[in-house]
């Protein structure tokens, strides 16, 4: 039985990465700051909650970051952790560099520290090519960041090509586009559209504020991408991946798809806030993830809309 350590494991992709890997006959572990005041709601929403055993480890420790891997001596090992909002990090940009470039440091060096033949997943994310106007991204764009989560997540990325390269340590970086799924919370704003437009059509009387409409991404589903980070784990050389549908659509066909689901015009119920707006953004995401296809037999079948109806469908469950 293989052991994983999901580092992040309370978040969307942490439970279900867990439970693809539970379905895989792995023995899996998880950590938290503090495991024994978390209430990993995401893991009971899956109904996985006792299936895992969960640690406390503090990632921008290093002496705790080893003495978890020397515990449980790992197999494979997820980092999933550190804050994760785009929109947050410009209200915390030394919590977010911390808890994503420091944190991976310390895993890095403490797997290099182990000597045990430990394999690394790293979370990156497409975040980091900036704007590339309009042009897909793969993995030999460059990085041009734009934000402070952007900023740390390019770095966490460069300290595992580095590793790799210097020390023949197992580690690579999935370089995710947007994923989505019920797990989300509604700081995100896909989440806040899903929840708002089927308050809307129970009746409620609320207005949905949003900010800068125009912004295209690639949204897929977020159970799929977990698939993949595992494939990039069993490959027999350690490599970088994007991870994407293909496609791209505006915020604004976001918005329209959800509230069409319910048969209400979104434009009747949405009002743009300036107040929302981030200091920089990104215009266009678009993705070319036919590498992944080609290595890791891995495509999206879920698009954007299929993304909205199954988020659409949870909700009103």
């Amino acid at each position: 039985m293989k052991r994983a350590l999901i580092c992040g494991i309370s978040g969307q992709d942490g439970a279900y990465l867990a439970q693809l890997l539970l379905a895989r006959g792995y023995e899996v572990f998880g950590t938290s700051r503090d495991a024994q005041m978390s209430s990993f709601q995401n893991l009971a929403a899956l109904g996985i909650r006792q299936q895992v055993r969960l640690e406390s480890m503090a990632l921008n420790d290093f002496r705790s970051v080893l003495q978890t891997l020397t515990k449980i001596r790992p197999e494979e090992v997820y980092n999933l952790a550190g804050q994760s909002s785009v929109g947050l990090s410009f209200q915390q940009p030394v919590e977010t560099l911390e808890s994503i470039s420091v944190g991976t440091l310390n895993l890095l060096e403490a797997i290099r520290f182990c000597g045990e033949p430990i394999r690394l997943y790293n979370a990156g994310s497409s975040e980091c090519f900036g704007n590339t106007d309009g042009a897909a991204a793969d993995e030999s764009t460059p990085f041009r960041p734009r934000s402070p989560y952007a900023v740390a997540k390019a770095a966490a990325f460069w300290e595992v090509a580095n590793y790799r390269e210097a020390y023949g340590l197992f580690a690579c970086s999935g370089i995710l586009f947007n994923h989505e799924s019920p797990l989300r919370p509604e700081r995100f704003v896909t989440k806040k559209i899903i929840a708002a437009a089927c308050r809307i059509a129970a009746g409620s009387r609320e207005t949905l504020h949003l900010g800068n409409t125009s912004i295209q991404r690639d949204w897929g589903w977020a159970p799929e991408y977990v698939e993949a980070m595992w494939r990039m784990l069993q490959q027999e050389q350690a490599d970088d991946f994007v991870i994407a549908t293909g496609e791209t659509n505006s915020l604004e066909d976001f918005v329209g798809a959800a509230f069409k689901q319910v048969g209400l015009s979104w434009r009747d119920y949405v009002e743009i806030d300036s107040g929302l707006l981030r200091p920089t953004d990104l215009k266009i995401g678009r993705a070319n993830p036919s590498k992944a296809k080609e290595l890791l037999d891995w495509q999206a079948n879920y698009r954007m809309r299929d993304v909205v109806s199954m988020m659409m469908e949870q909700e009103f469950s």
